[in-house]
C-alpha cells in the first residue's frame, strides 16, 4: 500500500495511491506498507534510487543498512515493533531520504508511524520540507522505544512486588511457572529492545555525519544529536533493567528452593522423631520364644508408653535446638 503526504496550504494532506495512480510530484513523504513489486517500482521512480528489498532490510552489516548513494541517504533500523514481532524482516523500517523527498518502507504496523502522522496532521507541528517530516518520524520512534522500556519496567515492578511482597507458593507449580514465564517474557522484550536501540543509535550517528547531504539546518543537526543521546539513555536504562531481571530471576528461584528445603527439612526431622518408636516396635516384633515382657500383663501398655515418651523427648529436643 502506498500513502503519500503532500503540503497543501500549510497543511499535510494524505493521499492513498495504487499501482495505477501516479505518486504526486509535490508529495513530501511516501509511506510503503508491505508494497507489491509494482508499488516499489513506483516509489523508486519517484525518489530516484533503488529501495532495499525485505531480505536486504534484514542484513546485519552496518554498511548494508546505512549508506549514501547519489545524494540520497538509505537508512534501515530495527523498530520497537520487534518486541511484538521478533522477525527482523517485519520489525525493520527503511528510510530513503533526499533534500526534497522521503520514503519509508515497512512490513509491519509500528505505532510510531501512526503517531508521526497524527503529529504532522493534527498536532500543529510546522512542516515545510521532507526533513521536517523525517525528524517528526524519528522523534516518534524514539518516544515509542522509551514507552516500550517503561512498559517493561512497570511489568518488572509488578512481578517483583508479587515475589517479594505476596510471595510465591512453591506448592502451586502453576503460579511458580507463570512467574518464571513473566520474567522470561520481560527479558526477551528487553533483549529485543537492545537490538532496536543499537540500530537506532547507529542511524542517528549516521544522520549527524551526513547532515550536509540533506542540507540540515543547525536546529535539525542538534535534534539528531539529541535523539542519539536519548536512545543511548534508553538503552542504558534497558541494560540496568536487564540486570535487575537477572537478580529477580535468581531471587525467585532461591525463594522457591528455600521453601522446598524447609519442607524437606520438616520431613527429615519427623523421620528422626519417629525413629526411636520404630526401633522399639521392631524389637518387640521379633519372634523369639523367650522374651520377658511377653507374659507381662502390662507389657503392651509399657511398650506403647516408651514409644510415646521417645517421640516426646526427641520432639522437645528438636524444638530446643530450634529445628522445628
Amino acid at each position: 500500500m502506498i500513502t503519500a503526504y503532500t503540503l497543501d496550504a500549510g497543511a499535510i494532506v494524505e493521499i492513498r495511491c495504487s499501482a495505477e495512480t501516479r505518486i504526486p510530484d509535490l508529495a513530501l513523504w511516501v509511506d510503503l506498507a508491505s508494497p507489491t513489486p509494482e508499488e516499489r517500482a513506483m516509489a523508486e521512480l519517484w525518489i530516484g534510487t533503488e529501495i532495499p528489498t525485505r531480505e536486504e532490510m534484514a542484513a546485519i552489516e552496518t554498511s548494508e543498512r546505512l549508506y549514501e548513494v547519489q545524494n540520497t541517504l538509505v537508512m534501515t533500523a530495527v523498530m520497537p515493533l520487534v518486541v511484538r514481532e521478533p522477525d527482523l524482516k517485519s520489525a525493520a523500517m527503511t528510510l530513503v531520504v533526499t533534500k526534497e523527498r522521503l520514503v519509508s518502507l515497512r512490513h509491519g504496523e509500528p505505532t510510531s508511524v501512526a503517531a508521526a502522522v497524527r503529529r504532522i496532521q493534527h498536532d500543529g507541528v510546522p512542516i515545510r520540507t521532507a526533513s521536517d517530516i523525517l525528524f517528526v518520524l524519528l522523534d516518534a520512534i524514539a518516544d515509542r522505544a522509551a514507552d516500550v522500556v517503561e512498559e517493561c519496567s512497570s511489568a518488572f515492578d509488578t512481578v517483583a512486588s508479587d515475589v517479594f511482597g505476596r510471595g510465591i507458593d512453591s506448592r502451586k507449580s502453576a503460579q511458580y511457572k507463570a512467574t518464571i514465564q513473566k520474567i522470561g517474557q520481560i527479558g526477551l522484550k528487553i533483549a529485543r529492545m537492545h537490538d532496536a536501540c543499537a540500530s537506532l543509535e547507529r542511524l542517528f550517528l549516521f544522520l549527524s555525519l551526513h547532515a550536509k547531504t540533506l542540507g540540515l539546518n543547525g536546529q535539525q543537526k542538534s535534534a539528531a544529536k539529541t535523539l542519539g543521546r536519548d536512545i543511548r539513555s534508553i538503552r542504558e536504562h534497558a541494560t540496568g533493567l536487564d540486570a535487575r531481571l537477572n537478580f529477580l530471576l535468581d531471587a525467585t528461584v532461591g525463594l522457591v528452593n528455600l521453601e522446598q528445603n524447609q519442607i524437606i527439612k520438616i520431613f527429615s526431622v519427623l523421620a528422626v522423631v519417629f525413629l526411636p518408636p520404630t526401633l522399639i516396635a521392631s524389637i518387640y516384633g521379633m519372634n523369639f520364644e523367650f522374651m520377658p515382657e511377653l507374659n507381662w500383663a502390662y507389657g503392651y501398655l509399657f511398650s506403647i508408653g516408651i514409644m510415646f515418651m521417645s517421640v516426646a523427648i526427641t520432639f522437645l529436643y528438636f524444638r530446643w535446638k530450634k529445628l522445628l
